[in-house]
């Protein structure tokens, strides 16, 4: 059996998984925000129930909002704040008795969606998610690609792909720095996007603007069309670099459907190729996706 666990700023969240990809076990715990001791209990508790549920002891594999720095061994750039600067995983293995993978959770999204997701079939699979930020992962033969920085996928830190006037120098961005694709991107992106085509104001939600689109709202139409342009850009400067077999959205933005139909319309103006055929796909396990890729990590 394989234990995963999807570590959130509000919830943790642990499931188990059979051979063929069954789930067998869940439950939901809130997270002890603040608290990095509070943190360990809590995984260290629901990998025991889960252990108790299935009579035996599985692997466990652990999605995080952060990465282990290769140069330290430590947790950075985690929005849970409590868990930077600390050796989570050497903590975690002392606490539960077995050895724990651990992995950014836009790579756990990724590899899921490549193992038995909308992605199953694909070779190299680029994942990514849409909603309060924009992250990106990146699996290769089922395998989540880190690098030697852990830094691949790092797709939301980049700068948006062939600017337009207006859009330069671009948002401030929590890294320090701006115009970053997560700026654009974001649901605050998107928002952003109306209250422009608006003409003030702070823009409507995002799926309000999805739907006032689809009803023929001209000001929605319109933001949700730059979006639809912004990201086109930034994709298909990672299809020029990376050529993934397949491209998968997940997060609260992914449930925009004209996203699946315009952005492929769009992006070849960009791609360095006469022809593009890589598939933009929505994720087939939603919001399912983060833990059960980190019950996947343990895959071979």
């Amino acid at each position: 059996m394989r234990i995963g666990i999807d570590l959130g700023g509000t919830k943790i969240e642990a499931i188990a998984l059979a051979d063929e990809g069954r789930e067998v076990f869940r439950r939901r715990v809130d997270t002890p925000r603040g608290s990095y001791e509070g943190t360990i209990r809590a995984i260290a508790q629901l990998v025991e129930a889960a252990d108790t549920a299935l009579g035996g002891r599985g692997t466990v594999g652990i999605g995080i909002p952060g990465t282990i720095s290769p140069a330290t061994g430590v947790i950075k750039n985690a929005n849970s704040t409590w868990l930077n600067g600390r050796p989570f995983d050497a903590d975690l293995t002392a606490t539960i008795g077995r050895p724990v993978r651990l992995a950014n959770d836009a790579n756990c999204f990724a590899l899921s969606e490549a193992t038995d997701g909308a992605a199953a079939d694909a070779a190299v699979v680029f994942g990514v998610i849409i909603g309060t930020g924009t992250g990106g992962g990146v699996v290769v033969h089922r395998r989540v690609l880190v690098g030697p920085n852990a830094v691949a996928g790092e797709w939301g830190h980049n700068s948006l792909p062939w600017p337009q006037p207006d859009e330069l120098p671009g948002p401030a961005c929590y890294c320090g720095l701006t115009g970053c694709i997560e700026t654009f991107l974001s649901g605050a992106g998107l928002q952003r996007a109306d209250a422009h085509a608006s003409g003030g104001g702070s823009g409507r939600a995002p799926q309000e603007i999805a739907r006032l689109a689809a009803l023929g709202d001209g000001a929605a139409a319109a933001a949700l069309e730059r979006y639809c342009g912004r990201m086109a850009r930034a994709l298909a400067a990672i299809i020029n670099v990376l050529d993934p077999d397949a491209i998968v959205l997940g997060g609260g933005l992914s449930n925009i459907d004209q996203l699946y139909v315009r952005v492929p319309q769009l992006w070849a103006d960009w791609v360095f190729s006469d022809a593009v055929t890589t598939p933009l796909l929505r994720a087939r396990h939603g919001d399912s996706s983060g833990v059960r890729g980190a019950a996947w990590l343990w895959n071979d």
